[in-house]
């Protein structure tokens, strides 16, 4: 028999107590405290897109965004106070995340607490309005988990150095990934999500204009493609805001051009060229520019590990009554 005082500290060990943790996330987490829940964000999310086509790409980027800093928790939503903490929304490279991606949350946000005041985080609404505009532009369905909560701070400081950036070189890109459990492979298939979307040209001005300071673009475009990508961009200095379809082919629709573009030098960015050229990734780039069901699939596989990534959940977070707030 054990001692009296080891059995009671076995007793407190097993109790449901000590050995208590957050429920896991689940499909239908909210199938009982809010029924509407996942219809109501598709109606928002359907006319959000239809009214205004760049949500979509916005919503991905977004999501990317959030869950590569701290995991999937809407601290990218935060707006920074005036006591002048700034948020992560306020950090360089998310200034020029597009305001379609937090509206599509906002309206879908307004809409649920109508219908299920305080119950439904804006993480998980995040996460499934980005599942919906994927599907809605022709990319693959996956199933998202729900039960996650919002954050409890957004510090722009952490932003640096968790989001790769398209002048990184492939090495740095690989290790922020590896760094967060992703595989080469899953990089490359997240990648395919710049099927969607457009890039400003200030972001790979440097390679088209002056190669590594020289006048000239880099020799991985192709030559016609570089000629108009240059006409198009004239005006970038005076217009920060001039931009370019990453997919020039099918820029309005989810599908596996972007590695074909990718494949003949019709990629914008740096990071598009590196893809074709780096020996670890152009393997993967061919297989999903010759067969569309390996990309939706990888996609698909990559997002659904993405949306779990570094979830909070118990009283690791809370339900934030507006996503661009905290609480308290």
């Amino acid at each position: 028999m054990a001692p009296p005082l080891l059995a009671l500290l076995l007793s407190l060990l097993l109790s449901p107590i000590a050995c208590s943790q957050p429920p896991p996330l689940s499909t239908d987490h909210y199938s009982k405290s809010c029924p509407k829940f996942e219809q109501i964000v598709e109606d928002t999310t359907t006319d959000k897109q239809i009214k205004s086509p760049t949500t979509a790409a916005a919503a991905i980027r977004l999501f990317f965004h959030d869950c590569f800093v701290g995991g999937c928790d809407a601290s990218v939503l935060v707006s920074s106070t005036r006591l002048g903490k700034r948020a992560e929304r306020d950090a360089d490279i998310n200034l020029s995340l597009p305001g379609d991606g937090f509206d599509v949350v906002v309206r879908a946000k307004t809409a649920v607490e109508l219908a299920c005041p305080g119950v439904v985080s804006c993480a998980d609404i995040l996460a499934v309005a980005t599942r919906n505009l994927v599907v809605m532009m022709g990319g693959p369905y996956y199933k998202v988990a729900l039960g996650r909560k919002d954050s409890l701070t957004s510090r722009a400081d952490d932003v640096e150095g968790n989001i790769p950036r398209p002048t990184m070189p492939m090495d740095q890109m690989i290790q922020i990934f590896v760094s967060k459990g992703f595989s080469v492979q899953e990089m490359v298939a997240l990648s395919g999500a710049h099927t969607i979307g457009f890039s400003h040209c200030k972001e790979f001005s440097d390679i088209l204009y002056n190669y590594k300071g020289k006048p000239g673009s880099d020799p991985a475009y192709y030559p016609e493609f570089a000629k108009s990508l240059r006409r198009a961009c004239a005006n970038y200095t005076k217009d920060p805001t001039v931009s370019v379809f990453n997919d020039i082919m099918t820029p309005a629709k989810f599908d596996n051009v972007y590695y074909s573009n990718v494949r003949k030098g019709l990629g914008l960015l740096s990071s598009d060229h590196a893809l074709r050229s780096d020996p670890r990734t152009r393997n993967y780039v061919k297989i999903y520019s010759d067969n569309q069901d390996a990309f939706f699939k990888a996609f698909a596989s990559a997002m659904v590990k993405l949306s779990v990534y570094g979830v909070k959940t118990g009283n690791q977070g809370e339900i934030r009554r507006r996503c661009d707030a905290f609480n308290n």
